[in-house]
């Protein structure tokens, strides 16, 4: 469940940084990039923010 959480964040966060560039300021990209470069870091190291943090309110890594 816990992966399935972060990938659901990391995806809603790159949809919203990309409509927000489009309609706001191009600027939001920086966001887009930011969870690239954490999802290629988490690839890398095996270790995730998010999931820490979901696994210390007590999601269940199913």
């Amino acid at each position: 469940m816990r992966n399935r959480i972060v990938h659901a964040v990391a995806g809603t966060m790159i949809i919203v940084s990309l409509l927000l560039a489009i309609y706001v300021n191009i600027n939001w990209l920086w966001l887009t990039g930011f969870v690239g470069v954490n999802l290629f870091q988490s690839s890398i190291t095996n270790w995730c923010l998010m999931s820490d943090i979901l696994k210390q309110v007590g999601v269940k890594a199913s």
